[in-house]
């Protein structure tokens, strides 16, 4: 009888690949020796898959390790259930996502309050501060709109000194003197919640364009700051990211404080923007690193639906607290001080100890893992674990050199990386078009509308947990998308303000919902060899949209069915965009580049998953090797994908079998006495010889 063999890859389904032997006969040890041998075939092949020349599917397969290899290696998915998936260590690491949590929408949000732009204000006159009477004031100095209220940009040109010395003052109250914008600066109502930037540097009228500039230059910091720290991180580490980055918005928000004028003001939020995606993303790869596969969803949703949801509603309430946009900034780097010594009790990221060759200090912090949850190791799961990092070790960093660039060198694969891009920037776009409208829906209670519009995120991770898995990335992307610009175009076009914020809300909700996917689709269609490289063009190109978001909605200055349109068109064109995408439920997913360019043939345009396969024939080619390896350093996005990891099951069919022996990728994985259970009782068996030594 021939057994299937399971592909070693938490980014791909059980593969078809046999391997040799009958009568369920057991597979033998492969020793040190030949794990060298066999990595030294890798190098020529790794040079082989690099070049650009059109070569065969079975010429990939041809040097790429046996199954005999596959069945002693051991990566962080199959170590994990065995020093404690969801122990003591990784319930304390996921209650110190919360201050981390707090930084994020702090960080994020600020920047909208503190350029809030006031909603009453009009010309101030010198000549006039002496009239105790506000409402005479105003009738003497600042013209009427059509609509019978104050205008809040223009005065009248006349002789203010001489109506002020007059003794009869209302011979000179004229509708019909010529109007000039403002001269003198502006009275801003006592009866603002909170007091902006704009309030005290006179934003506002002709000057109004400064908060909009300042929020765009923050999002320009966030792309330099995306850039450069994936290179530091890469080069010097998770935790040393985490760290620098939660200092320079400490000293950002500090400074921003501080500022006297507008380029002051910019220059602090360009370098707070720059440590935005850092100071989060860092510790959130941490937290899901050191989880087992079967926590890691749960993990993932409920530190975004516990913590980062509530401290977004939160935000709008503790500005209207403080008052004032400076005791603001200042009191917001009290958090942000937990990040400069977060050193002290986070752990390095051990699968980027992997990817730099420190193997031993890697297996440490693991042991210390392990001793935290009082679990109990065998030295030979500790030393295989070892040989199977260092043979990933020369396949991935000695071997491979594959660039972005490689990623359109396919015809296919690059037509998906566009689209891929397109569709992220849009729902970048989007999503925080629709966050900076909550400000403007309703200026006389901007943090009650502010608070609803974020207390959407939870239902909406909710409808992505339940939706995503069962009708697929296309179709909840391409629906979810679409009904968010659907629901702007409507609101565009409702004349009742209750209606317009109702609909406007619900196209928040569906932004929300689709930002979630986006990501993770990408990190789904891209191959392994590239995936890295390529969700952080996409990530980066999403902040670049993002560059944008403030201009739109400086729209609604304008009109804001304007504003609502235009958010209403990219929803739109976001929605059908996503139909040529290939469909990733149910999917082996792509390793080679070659597996990318042949990726989604088969499906046709109105493929649904969940009615049927509805697809042509095509021969996949089946792999065997070490590409989808857990060792491998991780993005978010991809960790957030359930389709690139696998499923703990804690269920052995055999007394002595631990959960080490059930680790498994959802049903594919579920065999009845595969080489995962030969494994370990190859190990099982090594550990008891041992033992009397």
């Amino acid at each position: 009888m021939v057994r299937k063999m399971q592909k070693r890859d938490f980014g791909t389904q059980a593969t078809d690949d046999t391997i040799r032997g009958d009568n369920n006969e057991r597979l033998p040890h492969r020793t040190s020796v030949e794990k060298s041998q066999q990595t030294s075939s890798f190098h020529g092949r790794d040079s082989r898959i690099h070049s650009d020349s059109s070569s065969s599917s079975s010429d990939e397969e041809k040097n790429r390790p046996s199954a005999v290899e596959i069945d002693t290696y051991i990566d962080f998915d199959d170590l994990l259930p065995e020093i404690g998936e969801f122990g003591c260590f990784q319930k304390v690491l996921f209650l110190l996502m919360i201050p981390f949590c707090f930084i994020s929408a702090y960080v994020y949000l600020s920047q909208i309050f503190m350029t809030l732009t006031p909603e009453k204000y009009y010309c101030f006159v010198h000549d006039l501060t002496l009239i105790e009477s506000e409402q005479e004031r105003m009738e003497l100095s600042i013209p009427k709109l059509k609509d019978g209220s104050y205008s809040r940009c223009e005065m009248y040109d006349t002789n203010y000194t001489a109506i002020y010395r007059a003794k009869n003052r209302t011979q000179f109250m004229n509708s019909s003197l010529p109007r000039i914008p403002c001269r003198e600066g502006y009275v801003f109502s006592k009866s603002e919640a909170f007091y902006t930037a704009n309030i005290e540097f006179g934003w506002v009228c002709k000057n109004d364009f400064y908060a909009t500039y300042a929020q765009m230059i923050f999002f320009l910091g966030s792309v330099l700051g995306c850039l450069a720290y994936g290179h530091f991180a890469d080069h010097c580490g998770r935790l040393a990211a985490l760290v620098s980055s939660c200092s320079l918005a400490f000293f950002g928000s500090l400074f921003t404080g501080m500022t006297k004028n507008f380029w002051s003001f910019a220059f602090t939020r360009l370098v707070v923007g720059a440590a935005y995606d850092t100071c989060f993303t860092m510790i959130y790869i941490l937290m899901l690193e050191y989880v087992g596969p079967k926590y890691r969803t749960f993990v993932a949703n409920m530190s975004l639906a516990m913590f980062y949801s509530p401290f977004t509603m939160l935000i709008p309430w503790i500005a209207i607290y403080l008052h004032s946009w400076r005791p603001f900034a200042l009191y917001g780097c009290i958090p942000l001080a937990f990040g400069l010594v977060s050193f002290c009790c986070l752990p390095e990221s051990a699968r980027w100890l992997v990817s730099r060759g420190k193997i031993d200090d890697a297996i440490d912090i693991l042991k210390r893992v392990a001793a935290r949850n009082k679990r109990v190791v065998p030295p030979v799961y500790w030393k295989r674990f070892r040989e199977s990092c260092e043979l990933f070790y020369k396949e991935e960093f000695e071997g491979r050199h594959f660039t972005v660039c490689s990623i359109f060198k396919r015809p296919r694969l690059a037509r998906y990386m566009v689209f891929l891009c397109l569709i992220w920037m849009i729902m970048s776009l989007l999503y925080d078009g629709h966050v900076r409208a909550a400000s403007v829906l309703d200026k006389e209670n901007v943090a009650v509308v502010f608070t609803i519009a974020c207390a959407t995120e939870l239902p909406g991770d909710l409808l992505v947990i339940v939706t995503l898995d069962r009708f697929g990335r296309r179709w909840c992307a391409f629906t979810f998308t679409t009904l968010s610009g659907l629901f702007s175009l409507v609101g565009a076009n409702l004349s009742h303000p209750t209606h317009t914020l109702v609909a406007a809300l619900a196209g928040r909700f569906f932004a929300n919902v689709c930002y979630n996917i986006g990501l993770q689709w990408a990190a789904e269609v891209l191959p392994t060899v590239v995936r890295a490289q390529g969700i952080s063009l996409i990530h980066t190109l999403g902040f670049a949209a993002m560059l944008l978001s403030p201009p739109v909605i400086y729209l609604s200055h304008l009109s804001l069915s304007l504003m609502l349109n235009t958010l209403g068109g990219l929803g739109i064109v976001g929605g059908i965009i996503c139909l040529f995408l290939p469909e990733t439920l149910y999917e082996d997913l792509p390793q080679t580049l070659s597996d990318g360019n042949n990726f989604g043939k088969d499906q046709r345009m109105w493929h649904q998953p969940c009615c049927g396969k509805g697809r042509r024939r095509i021969a996949h080619t089946k792999h065997t090797w070490h590409e989808g390896s857990s060792l491998r350093t991780l993005s978010r996005d991809e960790f957030r994908s359930k389709k690139l990891h696998r499923v703990a099951v804690v269920k052995s069919r055999r007394p002595f079998a631990t959960s080490f022996m059930s680790v498994a990728r959802g049903q594919s994985l579920l065999s009845q006495g595969t080489e995962i259970l030969q494994r370990v009782q190859n190990l099982r068996h090594e550990s008891a010889h041992q033992k009397p030594k």
